[in-house]
């Protein structure tokens, strides 16, 4: 029987989880298929869960905007998901729902691919936002022994976290002396490069555009950059091993992926 999953999110039609996965499926020849799924609201999403407990589905990646109530409709959940508030991944068992989170682990790997001089133990990190993906960060980082601190505009929502999850809340000029600079925002943070450490490492959790003006002002320094779609190959590779039963067969899904977003590099 075909094994189904897929990824839910509202908009959805960008997610390049489809892909990567259809690549693992298609070069592992297995009896699988993985689709995108876009509900329209809460309700939605709740149905589609209800699909997968009734033995529809084997398992869901969750983007936003159901990251939360994904977690909250578990049965189960990983001390990580837990931690992090929120879940981008659900496997259905026998009408049980079990969350994870494996943003963090993308992070680590996409770090530990593009940066591999980068030690997190005894690091000092500045996390730039206070939403999931900063919340994903910290928890992933704090894990491997980083000195983490979060700066966000809204110093109220970076106090919270940092209670929450027991990092710091940094200033401004935290970020000269980070050997780490995580940028979990929509924008381009307003930072000024020229006054980081010669040594400092960049990281964006934005994938489109692949360099972006963050990365490109690290270049241009000459700092070490890490993208966004490494992270997103990192997440999805556990994520695959949860669904289908095994590791992704090597395969340059990035290549792929390159090219699906234009890119060249």
């Amino acid at each position: 029987m075909t094994i189904r999953a897929g990824v839910a999110g509202q908009p959805i039609s960008h997610s390049l989880s489809p892909l990567l996965h259809g690549l693992w499926i298609e070069a592992a020849a297995l009896d699988a298929a993985y689709e995108a799924f876009g509900p329209q609201d809460e309700a939605g999403f709740a149905d589609l869960i209800a699909s997968g407990r009734a033995g529809n589905l084997r398992g869901l990646n969750v983007t936003a905007p159901f990251k939360e109530q994904a977690l909250a409709a578990a049965d189960v959940v990983s001390p990580t998901a837990r931690t992090c508030g929120s879940a981008n991944l659900l496997v259905f068992e026998d009408g049980r729902l079990s969350a994870d989170s494996t943003d963090g682990q993308g992070l680590m790997l996409a770090l530990s691919e593009q940066a591999p001089a980068f030690d997190a133990k005894g690091a000092s990190v500045v996390v730039l936002g206070a939403g999931g993906a900063a919340r994903a960060a910290v928890v992933a980082l704090k894990a491997a022994g980083a000195e983490v601190a979060v700066l966000n505009r809204t110093r109220e929502r970076a106090e919270t976290l940092s209670v929450e999850l027991g990092c710091s809340v940094a200033d401004p000029d935290a970020v000269r002396d980070a050997a780490l600079i995580v940028n979990a925002l929509s924008v381009r943070p307003e930072i000024d490069i020229a006054a980081l450490r010669d040594d400092a490492v960049l990281m964006d959790m934005t994938y489109k555009p692949l360099i972006t003006p963050f990365l490109a002002a690290g270049l241009a320094r000459g700092l070490t950059t890490v993208d966004g779609l490494a992270m997103l190959i990192g997440q999805a590779r556990p994520s695959f091993e949860a669904l289908f039963g095994f590791a992704p067969p090597p395969v340059d899904v990035r290549a792929a992926a390159l090219a699906r977003l234009g890119e060249t590099a």
